[in-house]
């Protein structure tokens, strides 16, 4: 699991606070005057009680989430369901309900990701957090997957067909006069056209970039369009975004390497989350600072602290888990 960049919800200097609390009662320090205190801030506020939630789920899914019973069934079923009654919800919503009570509890199940868990962990091809990963399939196509990322592989005499589970990927085909190649998320699906390309399944949308030659894009709805070389779209299960130039910074994951020209500290944080356990914030003062450079993937602890010496910034770690990035003398 990746880290959790702060969302919607609780303010940075409340999750700050529920994290040092919950050190403090973790290392074995805390006195009854500290716990005494620990309540009475809870009770302060109903923000501060939803950010102890925040601050104990995040614990939970660094230590690991227990298993489900027979997790690969769950998986092939969910996938099986997805692909063949994505409109009939309420059944799948009756199977969620029974295999969410397994694992994260029915409200976070609603959300996809427990769902998507379930299928990443037993997909054909996956990584793990902060891992990338380079494929070779039996046709000649390539398949770079990016951290926590996962897809199944459909050949066969009639079709290519690869479903991302989670996260991106960067596809070069081969080409096959007799098989399209096909590219699918939850949201829609992509047939390459000649390609090379990339598709990040981004929680409720899709990201398709094109680098080489054109994809044809069709979302659940069944609205269709075609992206050029240089080129790219996000989109959702009914909706198409405005097509937009391809940013070709974004391939250079590949190499193990995030590229910053000109985005802010949040965009960076956002990317460097995810390849790495745990949360990692930034403070809204320093949140909109603008960040230039090229920064190794392979060990985000170092670009913390390469940001920390380029920008204005402090690195608080306050749980091996917990990390954030407050302004300078504060």
């Amino acid at each position: 699991m990746g880290a959790e960049a702060d969302r919607a919800g609780p303010r940075h200097r409340v999750l700050a606070q529920a994290a040092e609390w919950y050190a403090l009662l973790q290392s074995g320090d805390a006195t009854d005057a500290d716990r005494s205190r620990w309540r009475a801030w809870l009770d302060e506020a109903a923000e501060h009680a939803q950010a102890w939630r925040q601050v104990e789920d995040i614990s939970q899914a660094f230590h690991g989430l227990q298993a489900a019973p027979d997790p690969r069934g769950a998986a092939q079923g969910l996938w099986e369901a997805d692909a063949r009654t994505r409109q009939r919800r309420r059944a799948l919503s009756g199977l969620a309900a029974v295999a969410a009570s397994c694992v994260l509890g029915w409200a976070a199940w609603q959300d996809g990701r427990p769902r998507r868990l379930l299928l990443a962990n037993w997909a054909d091809h996956r990584t793990g957090t902060g891992e990338t990963r380079e494929i070779l399939l039996s046709d000649g196509t390539r398949v770079w997957l990016n951290t926590g990322s996962a897809f199944n592989k459909v050949y066969d005499a009639r079709q290519r067909l690869l479903q991302l589970v989670a996260g991106e990927m960067l596809i070069e085909t081969a080409p096959d006069a007799r098989r399209p190649f096909v590219a699918e998320t939850p949201h829609g699906s992509m047939q390459a056209l000649g390609t090379r390309y990339t598709v990040w399944l981004d929680g409720d949308e899709t990201l398709l970039a094109v680098y080489e030659g054109a994809v044809r894009v069709r979302n659940r709805a069944g609205d269709s369009v075609q992206i050029e070389a240089g080129r790219q779209l996000r989109y959702g299960a009914h909706s198409l975004g405005g097509i937009m130039p391809a940013d070709a910074a974004r391939e250079a994951w590949r190499r193990q390497v995030l590229i910053a020209q000109d985005i802010s500290l949040a965009e960076v944080v956002a990317q460097l989350g995810r390849y790495r356990r745990g949360h990692l914030g930034v403070a809204p003062e320093v949140a909109d600072l603008r960040v230039f450079g090229s920064f190794p993937l392979q060990d985000t602890d170092e670009v913390l602290d390469m940001l920390a010496k380029a920008l204005p910034l402090r690195i608080q770690r306050t749980l091996p888990w917990w990390v954030t990035i407050e302004p300078a003398g504060s």
